[in-house]
């Protein structure tokens, strides 16, 4: 059942479950790839906003899944630890839009360990696609899973990145201004606790390919994507222009 949070328990539950940094908290370890922990974006008092509880469900075929996805896809070796090779220290997050119009078949799409009806990526692997995070029509923003789980959402990125899913998109169901809000509210609160880097909307993230943050084995899996629209990510980063946040790399 969905469940309302006050803001004193979300705090506290996003620290013990998201793994971040109390007071007497070492900082996080750097990621294996070597990158270097950047400062958060944020200062750590950036008040959460109002969210919902609805996990995916999260059981031993969909982590199977997910270890068998990053062996066909992740050029480092994993350890042979499920329980830590499906966990990451997110440096990047992407916007996506659903392409529909509840909350409710968004977080159904999500909620099988396999995939369905996805001919584009199925041959990539049968893991099922999800979100991190769902931003329903009017604002409100439901949380699917810890921010360190991986996710199968971002070719290249998912070892690295958090996901936001817009309910809508397209001329159909056009992105919300409550939608900007949310969205704005939730990755400075994300970027104040992890160490973030960028914020990308999926159609950019072949951008990312440049970087170190980008790993894929296969030159030839790779999509083009429109989601959330370049005028939703020009509305969310007219809001950001105070921060460190990166967005694609020039040129």
């Amino acid at each position: 059942m969905i469940r309302a949070i006050t803001l004193t328990t979300l705090l506290l539950a996003c620290r013990a479950a998201d793994g971040a940094p109390t007071a007497a908290s070492p900082p996080p370890a750097a990621p294996k790839s070597g990158l270097p922990l950047p400062a958060p974006a944020e200062a750590p008092s950036i008040v959460a906003p109002v969210i919902v509880d609805h996990p995916l469900p999260y059981g031993p075929e969909r982590e199977r899944l997910t270890v068998a996805y990053l062996q066909a896809h992740r050029t480092a070796a994993l350890t042979g630890d499920a329980a830590k090779d499906t966990r990451m220290v997110p440096r990047v997050i992407v916007l996506h839009w659903t392409a529909g119009p509840t909350a409710a078949s968004a977080w159904s799409t999500f909620s099988g360990a396999t995939l369905s009806g996805r001919a584009d990526i199925a041959g990539a692997g049968a893991l099922n696609v999800g979100a991190h995070y769902l931003v329903d029509r009017d604002g409100t923003i439901e949380r699917l899973a810890p921010e360190d789980q991986i996710l199968r959402h971002t070719i290249g990125l998912n070892h690295v990145a958090i996901g936001i899913e817009n309910v809508g998109g397209g001329k159909e169901w056009p992105l919300t201004e409550a939608q900007v809000d949310a969205n704005v509210a939730l990755v400075r609160w994300i970027a104040a606790r992890q160490p973030i880097t960028h914020v990308i909307g999926h159609l950019e993230y072949r951008s990312l390919e440049v970087t170190p943050l980008f790993e894929e084995r296969d030159p030839t899996y790779r999509t083009t994507k429109p989601d959330p629209g370049a005028d939703f990510m020009a509305a969310v980063r007219a809001r950001l222009t105070d921060t460190t946040l990166l967005g694609p790399p020039p040129g």
